[in-house]
């Protein structure tokens, strides 16, 4: 079965002895079904020529931003529109920083701007560049932007050196085009409620109790859930992040506040995340004027908030209740304990003593739980984790229906 019919791909080549490649991913990609186009950048025709990508791929290859003679038949806004997804491979480390800086001084960039489809990139130079700062914060921008990196390998390079910069293989990036189609629309219709972010306590006008949650992982998930064609809620406590693309967004700012919203979301949801970091307790009396000080030491009574993931799973607001658990030790057994305790169908555990997946880090790796099952996802960034775990969770919720 060709699983890629229908589907309209457009491949970018820059500059890089890896575009040699190309005409193969052009070949497998038609195999799948898939219509190819190709557009090279300057650059790209020094290492392969437009005419060997004309013959895979069945169309003119597109290189000039100012043909007079390709804007009579496909222009670039309608070559851009045209695509189901971009593939930019090789992506060049000067690629790479111009579609990060937002720049269209060639036809592949200029397209990639005008285009609302996906965009991918798949990156291949040497391992020092790839290494360098300037190259990884790019990378972390477009992160950020939801643009994915396939990528890239690691091994001998041409100019002699090893290490991380070459291009994946073209079999490897068909399967990672298969699963982006295939993955897209998983959550087509589904109702998803996300709580992201920390809360907030007041214990007075200017103060309050809280924690270091970025609201990072929350914002991905919700990112990556409407991404996958779901309806999406987002619920967040006091964070400075934009709202993802095609959520609804509602601010909270206490635990309370985030209980009576999740309980209101209006219509039957079929998952519900609980991704925020809730603070456990809440002063027992909020003081009308700022607290002054009053010697060296200082009481407070506190009282325990409301669970918001338990309550949700015993109300059964939810086919499908997906609760986090943010761990410094015993990571697995506390997160076993919070699974069968709080009645929840699949939990997602991170070590945030861990500094590189903990509170405000880019990345995250996650254990993930459920009666009778569980898997590891790897670190990476937490859009990509985001992604495994919403798989995860289309899985579970087709075997409960």
């Amino acid at each position: 079965m060709r699983v890629l019919v229908n589907k309209r791909i457009l491949v970018g080549i820059t500059g890089g002895i890896a575009a040699y490649k190309i005409p193969e991913l052009v070949r497998r990609l038609k195999d799948q079904g898939a219509e190819v186009r190709v557009v090279m950048t300057p650059a790209a025709k020094s290492f392969i020529t437009p005419l060997t990508l004309q013959a895979v791929s069945g169309h003119p290859v597109a290189d000039d931003l100012l043909d007079p003679t390709a804007e009579a038949s496909m222009g670039h806004i309608e070559l851009a529109r045209w695509a189901d997804l971009i593939i930019i491979a090789p992506a060049s480390a000067d690629f790479i920083a111009r579609y990060c800086a937002g720049m269209a001084n060639d036809l592949l960039s200029t397209l990639c701007l005008a285009s609302t489809s996906p965009v991918v990139i798949v990156p291949a130079m040497n391992q020092q560049m790839w290494q360098a700062t300037a190259t990884q914060a790019n990378i972390e921008t477009l992160a950020q932007r939801h643009v994915p990196t396939w990528g890239p390998g690691s091994g001998s390079q041409a100019c002699g050196e090893v290490g991380p910069g070459r291009m994946i293989e073209p079999d490897e990036i068909l399967i990672h085009t298969i699963d982006h189609f295939s993955i897209s629309n998983a959550l087509e219709g589904k109702r998803i409620t996300i709580t992201a972010g920390p809360t907030r306590e007041a214990l007075d006008p200017v103060r309050y109790i809280s924690n270091h949650s970025s609201g990072k992982m929350g914002f991905a998930l919700a990112a990556e859930a409407a991404r996958m064609g779901a309806l999406v809620t987002l619920i967040s406590g006091p964070v400075s992040l934009p709202t993802p693309t095609g959520c609804a967004r509602i601010n909270v700012s206490s635990a309370q506040d985030m209980l009576g919203a999740a309980l209101n979301v209006p219509g039957e949801q079929d998952v519900f995340i609980g991704c925020a970091a809730v603070a456990d307790y809440r002063a027992a009396d909020v003081a009308d004027q700022k607290i002054k000080k009053q010697g060296d030491e200082i009481s407070l009574k506190l009282v325990k908030n409301p669970d918001i993931i338990a309550t949700i799973a015993q109300k059964n607001n939810a086919k499908l209740v997906v609760g986090f658990a943010a761990e410094t030790q015993n990571v697995e057994q506390y997160a076993l304990g919070k699974l069968e305790n709080k009645g929840l169908d699949i939990i997602a555990a991170n070590d945030v003593s861990d500094a590189s997946i903990g509170f405000n880090a880019e990345h995250n790796a996650l254990s993930v739980f459920w009666p009778g099952g569980q898997q590891q996802i790897a670190t990476a960034s937490k859009f990509k984790v985001a992604r495994e775990l919403l798989y995860l969770i289309q899985q579970r919720l087709s075997e409960k229906l």
